[in-house]
Order: C-alpha cells, then sequence, then structure tokens
C-alpha cells in the first residue's frame, strides 16, 4: 500500500495544525517507524473484525443461520469495507486540498477508531434484531471510508528517501504492518478464546479486542501526526511537485489503465492474503479437528515467518530486481494453487503445511507487492493513482476472497481454493508482462 502524498496544504487550503520545525534531516528510519505503526493499526482493525467474521458474528448477529451460512453472511459484511475504500480515498482527496494531511489523518483515524470500539459496544440479534446487523454494516462501512481516507504516502516517501541500491528493502518495511497487526490480532484472540467459556467468550469476550483497537489506534494517530505535521517532510512532498490531484482529473488524463495495471501487478499476493489468515480458520473450524485456539497459534507462528519472509523479500528485490521478484513470486503462488486442495484435505498436518507455506509465500510476495508500476503514472498523478491502484487490488484480490472461497469449497471442496489463488498469479504475470513491455516501448 504505497502511495505519494502532499503532506500539507495545497494553494489556498487552511492550514488547521501549524507545522513543526527542525534543522536536520529526516532519516528513513524515521519513516520506517511511522509507516510500520500506521499500516499495523490499520491492519489489526480489519484482522479482528476478519477473525470475528468467523469466532463471534455468526453466533451473534446471525444466529437464525446454519454455523456455515453465519460465516459467509459475515465475510459479505466484511467485504463492504473495501467497497467503501476507494469513497473514502476520494473523500481524504478532498478533504486534504481543502485543509490538509493532518486534518485527514485525525478525522480518518478517528472514525477508524470510533467504528472499531461502536461494533465493541453494539448489542446482538437477541436484543435489536435485524436492525444489530444494519448498524454491523455501517460501522463496517465506516472502517472501510476511514482507512481510504487516511491515506497519506509515508511509504512510498520512505522508498523514494532510500538510496537506489536499497529501495527494495525500504519498500519491504511498510508492508511488515499486515502480518505484525495479524499476530497482535490472533494472540489477542487466542488468548481470550482459551480463558473464557464459550458462552462467555460470545457475551462479552470477544468485545475486548475491538476496544483494544481504539487504543491503538489513537497512538498511532500521534505517531503519524508527528510526521507529516512537521515542516520537513511538508518541504520532501513539495521538492518532488506531488498534489493529492483530483480524481476525475486524473481518470481524464488517460491514466485509468495505469490504476488497473498497478492493481492486477499485485493480484497474486492480495489473493493469497486472506486466503491465509481470514479464509483458514473457517475451513478448520468447520471442517478440521484442531481447536481454535490451536489454529490461531499456529496462523501467529505462520505471521513471523511472513515477517521473516518480507525481511528476505527485500534482499532479493535489491539484488534481482523487484519486478523480477514479484513475478517469481507469482509463479510459485501459482505452483502452490495446485497443492491447496491436497493440503486443506489433508487433515491437521496438511492444513498447518497450509498455513504455514502460505504464509511464507505471502510475506515474499507481499513484501514488494506496493507501488510496483507506480512510475507508470506522471509525477502529478502518482499519488491519486498509487492509493486507487491499492483500492482496487484490494477490491478485486483480497475482498471476497475469505465468502468465495468458502463458499466454493463447502459446495465443490477445496479445489475452488487454489483456482482462485491461481486466477490470481496469472493475472499478476500478465500484468507484469504488459508492463514491460510498456516500458519497452517508451525506451
Amino acid at each position: 500500500m504505497t502511495g505519494l502524498a502532499h503532506s500539507g496544504p495545497v494553494s489556498g487550503a487552511v492550514p488547521l495544525h501549524p507545522p513543526v520545525h527542525r534543522d536536520e534531516e529526516v532519516t528513513p528510519g524515521e519513516i520506517a517507524a511511522g509507516v510500520i505503526i500506521g499500516r499495523a493499526s490499520e491492519y489489526f482493525d480489519f484482522f479482528v473484525f476478519g477473525i470475528a467474521c468467523v469466532l463471534v458474528f455468526p453466533h451473534v448477529f446471525f444466529p437464525f443461520l446454519s454455523t456455515l451460512d453465519g460465516m459467509l453472511a459475515a465475510f459479505a459484511v466484511f467485504a463492504l469495507a473495501f467497497i467503501a475504500r476507494p469513497v473514502g480515498t476520494a473523500l481524504g482527496m478532498v478533504i486534504q486540498r481543502r485543509w490538509g494531511m493532518a486534518p485527514k489523518l485525525t478525522i480518518a483515524l478517528f472514525l477508524l477508531g470510533s467504528a472499531t470500539v461502536g461494533i465493541a459496544l453494539l448489542p446482538g440479534y437477541d436484543s435489536l434484531g435485524t436492525t444489530a446487523i444494519w448498524w454491523l454494516i455501517g460501522l463496517r462501512i465506516a472502517q472501510g471510508l476511514a482507512v481510504g481516507g487516511s491515506w497519506e504516502g509515508l511509504p512510498s516517501l520512505l522508498a523514494m528517501s532510500a538510496p537506489k541500491e536499497k529501495r527494495g528493502w525500504y519498500a519491504m518495511i511498510g508492508q511488515l504492518g499486515a502480518p505484525i497487526g495479524f499476530v497482535v490480532a490472533a494472540s489477542i484472540f487466542a488468548f481470550i478464546y482459551n480463558q473464557l467459556s464459550i458462552e462467555e467468550f460470545t457475551t462479552w469476550g470477544w468485545r475486548y479486542p475491538f476496544c483494544v483497537a481504539f487504543a491503538i489506534n489513537v497512538v498511532a494517530l500521534f505517531a503519524r501526526l508527528r510526521l507529516v505535521a512537521d515542516d520537513t517532510y511538508a518541504n520532501m512532498f513539495k521538492n518532488m511537485e506531488l498534489t493529492p490531484s483530483r480524481t476525475f482529473e486524473m481518470l481524464h488524463s488517460g491514466e485509468a489503465k495505469n490504476v488497473f495495471l498497478g492493481a492486477l501487478a499485485a493480484l497474486a499476493s492480495f489473493a493469497l492474503f486472506h486466503l491465509v489468515t481470514v479464509f483458514p480458520l473457517s475451513w478448520m473450524t468447520l471442517y478440521g479437528d484442531a481447536s481454535v485456539t490451536a489454529i490461531l497459534w499456529m496462523q501467529v507462528l505462520g505471521a513471523l515467518i511472513a515477517c521473516a519472509a518480507m525481511v528476505l523479500s527485500g534482499w532479493m528485490a535489491d539484488r534481482f530486481g523487484r519486478r523480477n521478484t514479484l513475478g517469481a513470486m507469482a509463479v510459485l503462488i501459482g505452483l502452490f494453487s495446485f497443492a491447496a486442495p491436497m493440503l486443506l484435505n489433508g487433515g491437521t498436518a496438511g492444513q498447518n503445511v497450509f498455513i504455514l507455506v502460505g504464509f511464507a509465500l505471502l510475506g515474499l510476495s507481499y513484501g514488494q507487492s506496493s507501488g510496483t508500476v507506480t512510475a507508470n503514472f506522471s509525477r502529478r498523478f502518482r499519488y491519486v493513482g498509487a492509493a486507487y491502484s491499492a483500492d482496487l487490488a484490494w477490491l478485486l484480490g483480497a475482498a471476497m476472497a475469505p465468502l468465495v472461497a468458502l463458499y466454493l469449497s463447502s459446495h465443490f471442496g477445496p479445489i475452488a481454493v487454489g483456482g482462485y489463488l491461481l486466477s490470481g498469479a496469472v493475472c499478476t504475470l500478465v500484468a507484469l508482462g504488459i508492463n514491460r513491455a510498456l516500458e519497452t516501448a517508451r525506451k
């Protein structure tokens, strides 16, 4: 998730927060800290909701359905945030052009935290009936709007501030927020689930992770505001002549094709994303023999492996090139798609291998998936184009993945999961091939 942002108000904007002045240079390490904190908080919110779609929402909000259908209904609500995300991005651009980056981040992250804690306080179906479901839908959409509106471009600033020979390494750092957010979310759920009875967990225990999310968002807000309110960052963005241009202006400029190309280039890793984080918990809960806590702790181990794999991807990208690394990982994901059905049908041992190998491939591919083809955008539209490329990649690759995979695999077997992964790998390879041809043509 990477983009380039103007960190202060553009011409005609009214600054609501005075910039912080200092003389020393901004280091990549400072930017990296802000990126990791910001992304980890966003992923934590989304993973808490995703895990709850399996363990909580079927019983609390959809008790009138079977467990399978309750999970499918919850996953449909889960997808709504990714549909709302581009709308949040567009609204965030308007706010940023008018008032600047700091007010935009403040509004977005308070909306994200408020929506998340609102879910924690929401009565279930037994108390409110279908009204509870509508509230859940509204709060989930608010989460998506908030994440879209919180786009601040720090990952791209990190990559462009890094030495040319280490851009793959620094691009990887921003992606570490994903496995870190999952580790924290899954660990909290595993601990609470293990300490309480099923009745206690479904009545009130599940609400604690959502309350923790609000506290984490407050910390993330101040960490990111400390960066974007600094006049040194504003000058860096200004020197690059990068501003949050108008969405329709970008689309009318003919750069829309680059948005789709950027989304498709990352599709293999985005398709794999929820198939190793959210989907295995649902599949193994319904059809496996392992306990919920055992599944969650195995996924925590997988996420730690993904962290190590992301670090390795940074070294590989700087040695072999980011596009070559992403293409090679797409091939491996394609090969993994053929083994996935056998592993998911292979009992607890096979399912654990699916989780661990899947997380390893996710780390290697997702570590370099951000902004791989954003150089196709003209500088004027790179910030907006990169933002919508990420939004579209999430929408096409990850939004429906748990819903589609669980529905198809429950009716036709795990072969459907392999087909979903294979389609993502093919899309990535095609997009990278088109991008290479475009670069050759420009030369």
